[in-house]
């Protein structure tokens, strides 16, 4: 039997956000909120205080965020599993980026890829 080369079915990958880069928390905020009315969604949590959310579709980093035209987050299952997937096949990560979970738990939460596809920094992400 063949091992699957679809890591949408091996992990469960799917789109998290888009994420928008600004310069400030004003400009991220003004962002957000304008996302939040062209999408008629609320803002959502704001976990980290380096970006503001447009429900979960879009992160509106307020530090000049990563990638040269923002980011793409990917949803997976099992991050361990997809990265060592990912890696198996030659895709390098960032681990500099690595953010653990903050339960606590020492679990991976987040990590980007080396490379950006067409100016998008991209991460994996578990899912909630």
């Amino acid at each position: 039997m063949t091992a699957s080369e679809n890591p949408v079915e091996l992990f469960g990958l799917r789109l998290a956000h888009l994420g928008v880069n600004t310069s400030t928390p004003e400009e991220a905020a003004a962002t957000a909120d304008a996302f939040c009315a062209l999408l008629g969604i609320p803002r959502g949590e704001e976990p980290f205080p380096v970006s503001s959310f447009s429900g979960s579709l879009v992160e509106v980093m307020n530090n000049g965020g990563r990638g040269a035209r923002g980011h793409i987050g990917l949803h997976v299952d099992d991050i361990d599993a997809a990265q060592a997937w990912y890696e198996e096949r030659g895709v390098e990560f960032n681990e500099a980026s690595r953010t653990l979970c903050p339960d606590g738990s020492g679990r991976t939460y987040l990590i980007y890829f080396k490379e950006e596809i067409a100016g998008f920094a991209i991460h994996l992400t578990i899912a909630d």
